[in-house]
């Protein structure tokens, strides 16, 4: 099959990410994974993450079915009669870990959940594990799942997954975005903790739920 061409311009960040999958598609057989592409641009997952969701949309990459490993592939190589998740359920990629205290290094290894009675047709979303306390007055805990829908850009006072620059570099976390002249300060939902100010920031995802696993 022929290699289709993206009706959308792509960026230069979003061409080497394709050509690497074509690349290492070519080299293996197979697509490569979130962590093997953030692996080798050196970015964390949720940056990636964004990326092949914006490759995608403007069609130059293709998912091969829900809650299948390896599922974005290029459009010469997808498989179009790879059968769905069994029961017709709704999967959600899980990134890792978000940081609900202070700013936490991105992020861990990806799996997947079922949300097929809470998200029903929603698939443009992922899932972080909240680590910490910052945002108990919100109702998200240490331990619980939060639900994002990818976006550069959030209202004042809705919840964000930021990343901001750390003394390790990139670093993510979660909070109540407020805008500050041009940088902002990011609330957390604790009264016991200060907000954090920062001169800049890169939003990528506002929380839209809330998934708590309750002591059995």
């Amino acid at each position: 099959m022929a290699a289709r061409t993206p009706q959308l311009p792509l960026t230069k960040r979003q061409r080497q990410i394709l050509d690497f999958y074509r690349e290492y598609t070519e080299e293996h057989q197979l697509s490569p994974t979130l962590e093997e592409v953030a692996q080798h641009f050196g970015l964390n997952k949720v940056t990636i993450f964004g990326h092949v969701s914006e490759l995608e949309r403007k069609g130059a990459l293709i998912r091969s079915g829900k809650g299948i490993s390896r599922a974005l592939q290029l459009p010469e190589h997808a498989q179009p009669d790879t059968p769905p998740t069994p029961d017709g359920a709704t999967t959600v990629p899980l990134l890792g870990r978000i940081a609900a205290g202070a700013p936490l290094e991105v992020l861990e290894s990806p799996e997947s959940f079922d949300l097929t009675e809470l998200l029903p047709g929603t698939t443009d979303v992922y899932a972080l594990r909240v680590s910490g306390d910052s945002m108990i007055e919100d109702g998200i805990h240490d331990g619980d799942l939060v639900i994002v829908e990818p976006r550069k850009t959030a209202q004042p006072g809705a919840t964000v997954v930021a990343i901001v620059r750390g003394d390790f570099g990139e670093e993510a976390t979660l909070k109540r975005y407020y805008p500050e002249g041009k940088g902002a300060r990011l609330e957390p939902r604790n009264a016991k903790l200060k907000p954090i100010h920062v001169d800049e920031l890169e939003i990528r995802g506002v929380v839209t739920g809330v998934v708590r696993q309750l002591p059995r």
